[in-house]
């Protein structure tokens, strides 16, 4: 049986808002709740985070044991790397690659790109390509094999870095890609970079009871829809290529 492995990047430096996944919204990190909703993922055997072994990362290493989840420590800047030593660590079978500025992820969409892959034929699998769902859901899936390829082969930094370029791309890695809700979906904003963006997570938490902690992105933007003042609050920061990125393909 295969061992399947939520690996989240997480680090304490960030050059637009250093410190963010650590900072608190509605009670909690933003890692906890990027731990907590991973943990919820059907089908997934281990959540462990990926932080880099610089002398800053002891704050980012503590918080993730306290959440629960495994810690595995590589190369800052050599992301790919650092996932490539992760799962060999842990003997991961399949990965699925989530970052940790992303609190708002859905257990749900991120379970149904983990079975596209599971019941393909496929190598990769992934919710944004092109972009679907809100800024802040993007999840990938990836074989053991896959990953393999990656680091043999990637060479530019910007691959190395960003971890899945060369999955993307490459001719020979088999991709599924599964579609999001588009139209109005595609341009929320629901990650974390800028102050703006934790004000705004911090508001929409206060309208989650604890009931609704991990509540889907359907029920979010029910909630949202009701309070458009919270979406404006970091709408200066939306990535406009996004919402047109799926425009375009879809008309």
């Amino acid at each position: 049986m295969s061992h399947i492995a939520v690996v989240i990047q997480a680090r304490m430096g960030s050059t637009r808002f250093p410190g963010k996944v650590l900072k608190i919204a509605g009670g909690h990190s933003i890692l906890w709740h990027v731990i907590t909703r991973c943990r919820a993922i059907k089908g997934i055997d281990t959540v462990c985070c990926a932080i880099p072994d610089t002398d800053d990362s002891m704050p980012v290493i503590e918080e993730a044991e306290r959440c629960g989840a495994r810690v595995v420590r590589g190369p800052e800047s050599d992301v790919l790397a650092r996932y490539y030593k992760t799962a060999k660590e842990i003997g991961a079978d399949i990965v699925m690659r989530i970052t940790s500025d992303c609190p708002l992820i859905d257990p749900a969409v991120n379970g149904r790109v983990l079975e596209m892959l599971t019941t393909g034929q496929f190598d990769y699998a992934c919710n944004n390509m092109p972009p679907g769902f809100p800024h802040g859901l993007d999840c990938e899936v990836f074989t053991r094999a896959a990953l393999d390829q990656a680091h043999a082969n990637a060479r530019d930094p910007y691959e190395r870095e960003h971890v899945t370029p060369w999955l993307r791309t490459s001719s020979g890695i088999r991709k599924a890609n599964l579609p999001g809700p588009g139209a109005q979906w595609t341009a929320y904003r629901w990650t974390l970079d800028y102050p703006e963006d934790l004000d705004f997570l911090c508001k929409l938490f206060k309208l989650l009871s604890a009931d609704e902690i991990l509540s889907g992105y359907e029920v979010i933007g029910r909630k949202l829809s009701e309070h458009p003042e919270i979406i404006e609050i970091n709408a200066a920061h939306r990535d406009p290529t996004r919402h047109n990125l799926h425009t375009t393909d879809n008309e």
